[in-house]
Formats: C-alpha cells, structure tokens, sequence
C-alpha cells in the first residue's frame, strides 16, 4: 500500500456514485493504493513468444499470462534493483515493449475477428506501445499511420518503432481532427486512443491526479468528442475503430461514444466485447463497452468501445497546401539493383511489398499501400531508411538491420557478454582469432543489435548517438 497516492475526495464520490454495485469500494481505493504491476509484451516481429520463453528462462523472471494479450505477460524479477527492464539485452533488441497490461486490451479489440488491415491509423500514437502491438499483427504488411501531436513524442515514438523492427509505419504530427477532412474514408481500421484525465493511471504515479478537477474533465471531453468525431470520418464504410483511454468517468468514457452515435445515427454500431477474453464480461456495461475498474483484474483503470461505420458520413471540405512531396519512386529495375546490393553485402532480403524511393543521395524503403495517401497528408516521417548512396555503393544504416536482418544472415557476428556491453556502449569490438572486411550485421545471442564494418582487425561501431548507453546495463 502507498498511503501517499493523492486521490481527490471529489474522485471519490463520483466513483461511488457511477461504480457498478457488485464492485467493493473500499476494493477500489486500496487497488488505487497499490503498487502496479510490471507487464511486458513480446514483439513477434522479432521472436515467437515460445522462443522469447526459452531465451529468459535462465533469468531469475516470473511471467503470467495476461489473459486478453496472447504476447502479454506480467514480470516479477530478482534482478529488478540492479538492472533496469529497459537496459535489458533483451529490451534493447527489440524482442520485448514494456506496457501496462491493461493498455493491450484496447489493440485486442481493434483486432478480433478483423482481417482489414490494409491501411490503419493510429490516431494519438506515442510512445508506440500500442502502435507496435499492431504492427506485429501486421507484420509489416500493409500500411499503418502513427500520428502524435506532441512534437517532444515523434522522436521517442520513431525509436520504439525502430527498435521495434516495424518498417511498414508512416508518422504524422497533426492534431488528430484534421483526419476527417484531409483523409476522409481513407483507412480500414482506426485505433483512438484519446488523451485523457488519466485517472486509471493513479497505480504508476503518486502524482498522476495532482491536477484533476470536474471542469477539466469537461474540458478534456470536448477535444474527445472532436477526435472521435474526425476517426469515424476518416473510417472506411464498413470499417472499424476502437475508443479507449485510460481513465474511468464516464464523461470522457461513454458519453463521448454516445456523443458520435447521436451525431450519425444508424451509420454507428456499437460491437459488444463481452466475449473479447475470458472474464470480459466483469467489465461489461449495458452497451457493450468495457470499463476496467482497477480492482477487477489489478491493473490499471481502462475503458475500451468497438465501434463499426455502416453508412458514409459528411466530412469537412479543406483547402489542402501541401508543398512538393521530396521523394521520387524508384524504377522496378533500379529498385533490383538495390535489392541485389543488400543481397550480396548484409544477405538481407529487400520486403516485396514495399516501394523504395530516392531523396538527394538517401535510399528510403516506404509501404506501398501509402501510395494514396501521398500528396493528401503531409508526412513526417516515412518507412525507414535503408542507404545512403556513395561513390561506392551504398552506406546501409543502423535502422535498416534493426527492421529487415533476421540475425541468420552468413555475414553476422555474434557477440559475447563483454564485447554486447561494449558495442551498446558505443565501442569499437576487436574479436579474438577473428578477421573480415566489409559490413557485418552485429548480433547478441543471435539477434541483430545493428550494423558495424571491418576495419583492420576491429569491427567499428555503427550504433547511432543516440541509441549509446553506458550505465546499469544488463548483467554478463
């Protein structure tokens, strides 16, 4: 218990007065009290959950099931104190996302029984938990837009989605209400996860309610209706969205939902989650929705909708001025010629189902299925960059390995312990007994951690700047 957690007595009497009968308040306020606990999810982009299993289980770790992630599992570690879950060599490979449990649940309603996956949006992406958890059920196929508001958040989102290994990614830095007008009826799937009061999300911060108030959940409800209102315009007829935030009233909750219903009418339908995981429906309200009271599967507070658009709706005309797109598309012959060099230098296939274009010397791969998107959005980043072009050849990048190498390549060099620590460290590596020339995909126990180049008897290091580390990381 943390006795310490402010809970504002205005909270509390409002959860009393909206909190289903059969849940125990005095439940409710000692859940708020505790502790939450560590959840993470396995990137199946990088690794199957039975090989993850087998790779940690010389750790001192304690993984159980999250019951609605299949990828999803809580983590008690004895090594907790000594090393932090994100300096883990694991972590930093990209074979596991740390998210709060509860915050998997939303994705798993955006993808039960829906093969529509051609073109989704991600409306309020950052950090990237959830736009990751996505993409793996993508794998890479298709093309999905991470957009996010907060300029300070694009750049921790690029480096999830990097880390990550997810190349079929687009962002955007918009405010999402633009969507309606500039993509109207453009994607198939559509995840909002609203900016919220936060109120599910008192277990990780003593301070997470320092600010909450009645009126500013009213103010925050407004730019909600806003958001939902631009998703379903920009949805597909016949397509599907989720909304979710992590909070618990139900102004930012049901009656935003209800909000887009009674604004489109028959073109809204509600799809209940009751049979979304075993136990759902503990959490079910009479719509259909789910709304996760802490103390129901000690996690943190969460309200998910599924909701479907049955009929086109009017949406906003713009007056778009979008400057010259500064990117030109690839011939299919140059664009084997590529293909070849990555072949022949790294022994890493080129994805078919992506574009590859050109900007000045810098060789970018780019989802096909954007092609109709471009020149409609403005895009603030794009794909991921493969090369950069030089007299020689082509310079391959640290994000191209982290995205497309498997770690089997017959040009990849596995690292020790020791030498691991050094390379995240921003070292150089010398192996023993050990010569070569040309770039090497660099690996650590058999999954790629970036690219490096003989030089003499050394492998300099390609790790980026800004991906260097050099305290507290995983133990040898």
């Amino acid at each position: 218990m943390n006795p310490k957690i402010y809970i504002p007595d205005a909270f509390i009497e409002m959860i009393r007065e909206i909190m289903p009968e059969h849940l125990s308040m005095d439940e409710f306020i000692a859940s708020c009290r505790t502790p939450l606990r560590r959840s993470i999810r396995v990137n199946t982009l990088k690794i199957s959950v039975e090989d993850f299993l087998i790779r940690v289980s010389d750790k001192d770790w304690t993984l159980t099931p999250v019951p609605w992630c299949d990828t999803g599992f809580w983590i008690e570690r004895e090594d907790e104190k000594s090393v932090s879950l994100g300096n883990t060599a694991e972590h930093m490979a990209g074979l596991f996302y740390i998210q709060e449990a509860s915050s998997m649940m939303p994705v798993t309603a955006l993808l039960k029984d829906n093969d529509a996956l051609d073109c989704v949006l991600d409306m309020a992406a950052a950090p990237g938990s959830k736009t990751t958890q996505i993409a793996c059920a993508m794998q890479n196929r298709g093309a999905l837009v991470a957009n996010e508001l907060a300029a300070s958040r694009i750049k921790v989102l690029h480096a999830n989605l990097q880390r990550c290994g997810v190349y079929n990614a687009a962002l955007t830095h918009f405010d999402g209400c633009v969507f309606g007008g500039w993509a109207p009826e453009s994607f198939d799937t559509i995840l909002l996860d609203a900016p919220c009061s936060g109120e599910g999300a008192i277990r990780k911060d003593d301070d997470a309610m320092a600010n909450w108030s009645l009126s500013s959940i009213e103010d925050i409800a407004a730019i909600q209706r806003n958001l939902i209102i631009s998703a379903f315009q920009a949805l597909k007829t016949g397509g599907m969205m989720v909304y979710s935030t992590c909070t618990l009233n139900l102004s930012e909750n049901q009656h935003v939902c209800h909000f887009l219903k009674e604004t489109f009418g028959d073109a809204v339908e509600f799809e209940p989650l009751g049979d979304l995981f075993e136990g759902a429906e503990k959490s079910l309200t009479e719509e259909g929705f789910l709304h996760v009271y802490p103390q129901i599967f000690d996690s943190e507070g969460f309200f998910v909708a599924r909701i479907r658009k049955h009929a086109s709706v009017e949406t906003p005309k713009v007056k778009k001025r979008m400057g010259k797109f500064p990117f030109t598309i690839v011939a299919n012959a140059d664009k084997a010629i590529i293909a070849e060099q990555l072949q022949a230098t790294l022994n890493i296939t080129l994805p078919a189902e992506s574009d590859v274009w050109i900007r000045e010397k810098e060789v970018w791969l780019f989802p096909a299925n954007l092609r109709p998107l471009i020149g409609e959005i403005r895009f603030q980043r794009m794909g991921v960059k493969l090369a950069e072009q030089h007299k020689k050849g082509y310079r391959w990048q640290h994000e191209a390995v982290m995205t497309l190498a498997t770690g089997k390549e017959d040009v990849a060099i596995d690292l020790t312990p020791e030498q691991a620590k050094e390379w995240f460290m921003g070292r150089d590596i010398r192996p023993e007994n050990l010569l070569g020339k040309g770039e090497v995909v660099v690996t650590y126990r058999d999954y790629p951690i970036g690219i490096g180049k003989w030089v003499g008897n050394r492998i300099k290091n390609g790790l980026p700047r800004e991906l260097v580390r050099d305290t507290n990381l995983f133990d040898i």
